[in-house]
C-alpha cells in the first residue's frame, strides 16, 4: 500500500494546489524501471539518466521531450542450410507498418524522443553448412525491437529460429518458428538410397514437409510490406536438398521473399542458391556439397519528413522520402541513430 506523508495541509482560497518544498519523484534505475508494471501516465526519476521519464503506454521517455512516432520494418539473418538436405529458416520478421499475406502481424509503431539515442543492428546470414549443419542467423534490432535469427538446416531437426530451419530426411521434424516472427520448417523424408529435406519455415508459411522420399520440400513463404511505398516481399524460407541413387531427385524452391533454392545429387546433380541479401531469406540446402548461408536481414524505419536522423558509424544506411514521410534502410552493421 503507498502512503502519502506531509508534515501540514493548508487550505487556500483560490483554484491553485501549492507545494512549499520540491515535489520528489520516486528514483529508479533503468533495470528497476523496465521491470516495473507500467500504466500511462506514471513519472520516475531515473537515476541512470539523471532524468524525470514519463510513460506513454508502450514506453518511457524523458519528461518535456518531444515524441515523434516512428515505424519500422526489422527482419533478421536468416538461417544457413545443411550440407545434407535440410533447408534454412527465414529470419524473424517484426514490423508496424503495412503487411499483407498469411500470417501477418503489426505492432505498434515506437515513440522515439527526439535527441535520444537508439541501437540499430542488421543481423547477418547464417553460414551454409560444410561438413553438417549449417548456423542460425544473426539477429536485427531497433530499440526495444528484436527480430530472431533463422533457425539453420542440420542433420538432423530442423533448428528453431525466426522462422525455424527444415527437417534432415526421415524422422527429423523442421525447427519451431518463434510467435509473430515466423512459421516452423517441413519435415524430411527418404528411404534407403534416397533421402530428401524439409524447407525452412517462411515470415507468411511453413516450410513444406518433403512430398517424396527424393523431393526437397519448398520454402515457406515471405511477408510483403509497404514500409518503403511499394510492396516488397521478404523473409522467404530455403528450399530443402534432394538426394537419390535409385531414381532422379528434386529440390526444393526457396520461398518467395528471398529464399534460396536447394540442390540435389546422385543421378542428377544441380546447384542451389544462397538467401537474397537484406531480405532474410534462408539458404538452401545442397547435399554432400557445402551448402548455401542465408540472407542479411534489414532493419527499416519510416518517421516524419520534417524529422532528421543522424547515423552512428558502423552502420550502412540510405535514406528516401515518400509524401510526407522518409525511409531510412540500413542494410549493415551496428550502431546507434537518433532524431531532431
Amino acid at each position: 500500500m503507498s502512503t502519502l506523508e506531509t508534515n501540514s495541509i493548508g487550505k487556500y482560497s483560490g483554484n491553485n494546489v501549492s507545494i512549499d518544498d520540491a515535489l520528489n519523484l520516486k528514483s529508479y534505475t533503468t533495470a528497476q524501471r523496465d521491470a516495473l508494471t507500467s500504466v500511462a501516465g506514471d513519472m520516475i526519476y531515473n537515476s541512470d539518466d539523471n532524468k524525470p521519464q514519463i510513460y506513454d503506454g508502450s514506453s518511457w521517455s524523458n519528461l518535456g521531450a518531444r515524441n515523434v512516432p516512428v515505424d519500422y520494418l526489422v527482419i533478421a539473418g536468416g538461417g544457413g542450410g545443411s550440407s545434407g538436405y535440410a533447408a534454412g529458416g527465414a529470419g524473424g520478421y517484426r514490423t508496424s507498418y503495412g503487411t499483407s499475406g498469411a500470417n501477418s502481424s503489426e505492432e505498434t509503431y515506437i515513440s522515439a524522443s527526439l535527441g535520444t539515442s537508439y541501437t540499430v543492428t542488421v543481423g547477418g546470414g547464417g553460414a551454409g553448412g560444410t561438413t553438417g549443419n549449417g548456423t542460425n542467423g544473426v539477429n536485427s534490432v531497433f530499440h526495444t525491437i528484436t527480430s530472431t535469427g533463422g533457425g539453420a538446416g542440420t542433420t538432423g531437426a530442423g533448428a528453431t529460429g525466426g522462422s525455424g530451419g527444415g527437417g534432415n530426411g526421415p524422422g527429423n521434424a523442421g525447427g519451431s518458428g518463434t510467435a509473430n516472427q515466423g512459421r516452423n520448417g517441413g519435415s524430411g523424408n527418404g528411404e534407403s538410397g534416397s533421402q530428401a529435406g524439409g524447407g525452412g519455415g517462411g515470415a507468411s508459411n511453413t516450410g513444406q514437409n518433403a512430398p517424396g522420399v527424393r523431393d526437397g520440400g519448398d520454402g515457406g513463404a515471405g511477408l510483403s510490406s509497404t514500409i518503403t511505398g511499394s510492396s516488397v516481399t521478404r523473409a522467404g524460407g530455403g528450399g530443402g536438398g534432394a538426394f537419390s541413387n535409385t531414381g532422379t531427385p528434386t529440390a526444393g524452391s526457396g520461398g518467395s521473399g528471398g529464399g534460396g533454392n536447394g540442390g540435389r545429387a546422385g543421378n542428377a546433380s544441380s546447384t542451389g542458391t544462397a538467401g537474397t541479401a537484406n531480405t532474410g531469406g534462408g539458404g538452401g540446402a545442397r547435399p554432400n556439397f557445402s551448402s548455401y548461408a542465408g540472407g542479411s536481414g534489414v532493419v527499416i524505419l519510416r518517421y516524419p519528413n520534417t524529422l532528421t536522423i543522424s547515423v552512428g558509424a558502423g552502420l550502412t544506411s540510405s535514406d528516401t522520402t515518400q509524401g510526407g514521410s522518409k525511409i531510412t534502410t540500413f542494410t549493415a552493421g551496428t550502431g546507434t541513430i537518433s532524431f531532431s
